[in-house]
């Protein structure tokens, strides 16, 4: 009979330990979580952000070119 203690207390401490390490990983694995969202957040944001500035570089091209054009005009009324 006292084997059959001696053998269910091992089983108890051996499921113990697994349980705590489990719950040690699941914590680790929460943080992991915590830190992938942010930067998908951060991600997004940058997104944006990337898409704005191609806005406003077509913006500064579409100036550029008729700054260009009206030079070309002046050059020509000037008679270059």
């Amino acid at each position: 009979m006292w084997v059959w203690i001696a053998v269910l207390a091992i089983a108890l401490i051996v499921l113990v330990v697994a349980a705590v390490r489990l719950l040690g990983r699941l914590s680790e694995l929460r943080r992991a979580a915590g830190k992938l969202q942010r930067r998908q957040e951060e991600a997004m944001r940058l997104r944006a952000g990337a898409a704005k500035l191609e806005q406003t570089l077509r913006a500064v091209q579409q100036r550029a070119g008729k700054a260009q054009e009206q030079a070309e005009q002046i050059r020509a009324g000037l008679g270059r």
